[in-house]
């Protein structure tokens, strides 16, 4: 089955996953909120990275930089000199494009993509892409500074603090989850390119000369995460940025690619950075930033292997690739085939009927399970329906008491996937939960 975007959005609204910013005032455009299991999935997906980048590695550590920074740092970077994209507008229908996305043709006729009116087209004109605002009281010229961008100059700039504070030597990781912003002129695609977003970064620093076996060890070592993910093999692939798209600080850099209902795109990007980061913030901080090898008696400038990925479209590619419909007794069962780890919910609770003190047990089972996971509590409807309803959900584990429950203390626990049932003694319930969640 082919999903397309507009179901996943569908799915998202209806189940309490992601909601438009500021609906009620008619939307924000590009702007996201996300819901009850939107959060929950999203703190799964953050959790599950930050544990295989920071606690399965012994030299690599985390680090939570501030938003704002001194506007030196995005001289030095050089966001404040380029990080700009000619943009052209439409007389007739007033539409706004990026200029190197109007073809050639359309763009010889000044047509206009959109409505196709010929001539109507500006010439381009730079946009800056940075959010800017204003500290202090008095809003001046030397009062600006930006909403960041990327949060890898965080890293950069710390970079000698982590390394001195934590005896750190080359080589080593430093890890970051944070927010960046960019007034994206044609964002869209949900929440596949937003204003607003989150990004999951690690900066590895090696010495000159062994970044190329670096960087090859971190593209594979990137792709064997989306395995552990749960994504299929099939919609992944590597994308090597060619001249003309390599950035001008860049030795190398693949796009891990994931086949989206709107084509193959980005996913993660892997980049050999050089020592380009850490010279300019030398240059323009009047700071060393040189290391030294006190084995090899050298001094350098690190280069750096950067991993960068979006928590939002990392999210987006869970349920994307987990977004299945089928045909069960006559009905369309929607469901979500959540990696059990990532998801929102671990198990849902269900009394076959709210008598015979059902209810009971099922509201005791919730309450004890609840202090080592998610748990749902559903007395609502015919079971088969509740059922439906968690699919929805991408919740992995049902479980029912019903009437044996009185006899024996058993019950039942339904899978997801398959829709097998077992019974399960309720003191072996939260164990058997675990294991099967990998908790």
């Amino acid at each position: 089955m082919a999903v397309t975007m507009e179901r996943i959005v569908s799915l998202c609204k209806r189940r309490g996953f992601i909601y438009q910013s500021s609906e009620i005032y008619g939307k924000l455009n590009a702007c996201y909120d996300y819901g009850p299991l939107g959060v929950e999935l999203k703190r799964n997906v953050k959790e599950y990275w930050w544990r295989s980048m920071v606690y399965e590695h012994e030299n690599i550590v985390g680090l939570d930089a501030a938003i704002l920074m001194h506007p030196r740092v995005w001289e030095a970077s050089g966001h404040v000199a380029g990080f700009h994209d000619p943009l052209v507008d439409c007389k007739q229908c007033k539409q706004r494009f990026r200029e190197d996305e109007i073809d050639p043709k359309k763009w010889e006729k000044r047509q206009c993509p959109a409505c196709g009116t010929a001539g109507s087209l500006t010439e381009p004109r730079q946009f800056n892409l940075m959010f800017k605002t204003h500290m202090g009281p008095v809003e001046e010229s030397a009062s600006i500074v930006y909403l960041r961008p990327e949060t890898a100059q965080g890293i950069y700039v710390n970079y000698k603090n982590v390394m001195d504070s934590s005896r750190l030597k080359i080589p080593f990781g430093i890890a970051q989850i944070g927010k960046a912003f960019r007034n994206e002129i044609t964002p869209g695609n949900f929440i596949f390119r937003t204003r607003e977003f989150e990004q999951m970064e690690m900066q590895y620093f090696v010495k000159p000369g062994q970044d190329e076996e670096t960087f090859e060890y971190w593209k594979q070592k990137r792709i064997e995460y989306y395995d552990k993910l749960g994504i299929r093999k099939e919609k992944l692939r590597f994308h090597q940025h060619g001249p003309d798209e390599l950035a001008h600080y860049a030795k190398a850099a693949f796009d891990i690619q994931y086949e989206f209902p709107i084509g193959w795109k980005e996913l993660e990007g892997v980049h050999n950075r050089t020592d380009f980061d850490l010279k300019r913030h030398q240059e323009y901080s009047g700071k060393d930033l040189t290391y030294f090898d006190d084995a090899s008696r050298e001094r350098f400038t690190p280069f750096i292997i950067e991993t960068s990925a979006g928590v939002d479209r990392t999210l987006l590619t869970c349920l994307v690739d987990a977004y299945d419909e089928e045909k069960v007794e006559n009905e369309t069962r929607v469901v979500l085939r959540l990696n059990p780890a990532l998801a929102p919910t671990k198990a849902a609770v269900f009394p076959l009927v709210n008598r015979d003190g059902m209810p009971e047990i099922a509201h005791k089972i919730t309450q004890d399970l609840k202090k080592e996971m998610i748990v749902f509590y559903d007395d609502s409807g015919a079971v088969g329906r509740r059922y439906r309803r968690q699919d929805e959900a991408g919740t992995p584990f049902c479980i029912t008491v019903d009437s044996q429950t009185l006899q024996d203390d058993t019950v039942t626990i339904r899978e997801r996937d398959s829709m097998k049932q077992n019974r399960v003694p309720i003191g072996g319930l939260s164990a058997e939960l675990k294991k099967r969640v990998g908790i």
